[in-house]
């Protein structure tokens, strides 16, 4: 064996833990950044403070309200729409062994966008809000499913034209709810919703993200061997024994959850689920038990990074969604056009 191939599985099984220390580093950063100059060091005190209390703290009460109840929830709802939608990204694109589907393009994220929109337009928030979001979204995954399966089989190009088909539908729902909306008020409130931000988000936003996200990741992390199966294609999954099925819907309904979740909350953010599983992939290979964290942490670094340049370029805030696109479309053309010239997703 040559030492490039014995460093290669070296190199694979040290990225996890680099990029754990990123993400913690990016975390401490982001967190200083803002009108009132904080350094990470004094961050890194005030949040260790909760863990072992200090008798003589070298901030001030202010700053530690800024860390702890103005900033942190937003980096926090950051690291789980990022590290959510890589995840949900990367296990749709296993199970359909299409590199060109994430939450968006098989329905999911306008169901859920059309929920939160019709749930604004009414008055609704909170909880009941991410409930319509989730009964939507998966009420889209379903007409998806519905529409692709012929005598219990799903084709994967019939998959997508699904998707494109009842994402238009919901995209068509979101503008007559608009149209209907009251202009000096909740229409305002819509658009910059379905634009993607979470510059208001408290801890109760990131508890809601939490019960979305973090229980159906686990669901698609436990059913990592499953999508590697099934990636195989469905004949040999069935030949293997595998409840094709069954880890279809339990994975449809996980990503449903987390965006539906996501959506309920920053309103939608694009390009994060179709992308950063390619890049996961480029580092860790095509094996989910290694690519879906990897991606996770990626995401979740990405959107970090991202929102910090939402809060800066500019003094009023860009929406998320905006960024992710302008960055995600070139990104994902190149990753594109690379896949071409190697011969396609198989050999990815």
């Amino acid at each position: 064996m040559s030492d490039t191939t014995k460093k290669a599985p070296l190199a694979r099984r040290a990225l996890f833990p680099l990029l754990l220390g990123l993400l913690l580093l990016t975390i401490l950063y982001s967190v200083t950044i803002g009108r009132y100059d904080l350094q990470v060091r004094d961050v890194a005190l005030i949040l260790w403070d909760n863990i072992s209390p200090s008798q003589a703290p070298s901030w001030t009460k202010l700053e530690e309200t800024v860390v702890e109840l103005v900033r942190l929830p937003r980096v926090l709802a950051a690291v789980l729409i990022g590290f959510g939608l890589a995840v949900s990204g990367g296990a749709l694109q296993g199970l359909f062994r299409n590199p060109l589907v994430d939450p968006g393009i098989i329905g999911v994220t306008a169901g859920a966008g059309f929920g939160g929109t019709l749930a604004i337009l009414l008055g609704i928030h909170g909880y009941m809000l991410l409930a319509i979001a989730f009964c939507f979204g998966i009420g889209s995954v379903v007409l998806v499913k519905f529409l692709a399966s012929v005598r219990g089989r799903t084709s994967i190009l019939t998959l997508v034209l699904a998707g494109v088909v009842i994402s238009a539908f919901f995209s068509a729902a979101i503008s007559i709810a608009k149209l209907l909306a009251d202009p000096f008020q909740k229409l305002p409130a819509i658009t910059y919703w379905l634009m993607g931000s979470i510059a208001s988000t408290h801890y109760g936003d990131v508890l809601l993200l939490a019960i979305a996200v973090i229980p159906a990741t686990i669901l698609i992390f436990l059913l990592r061997f499953q999508i590697n199966i099934l990636s195989l294609g469905e004949e040999k999954a069935r030949a293997l024994g595998t409840p094709v099925v069954l880890v279809q819907w339990l994975i449809l309904i996980a990503t449903a959850m987390i965006s539906a979740g996501i959506v309920a909350i920053s309103g939608i953010i694009g390009w994060v689920g179709l992308v950063m599983p390619h890049v996961a992939r480029a580092f860790v290979g095509a094996d989910h038990s290694r690519m879906l964290p990897v991606a996770g942490i990626i995401g979740a670094i990405y959107l970090l990074l991202v929102d910090n340049l939402a809060r800066t370029v500019t003094t009023a805030e860009i929406p998320l969604g905006i960024i992710t696109a302008l960055i995600g479309v070139p990104v994902f053309a190149i990753i594109l056009r690379r896949m071409h010239s190697k011969g396609g997703w198989s050999n990815d």
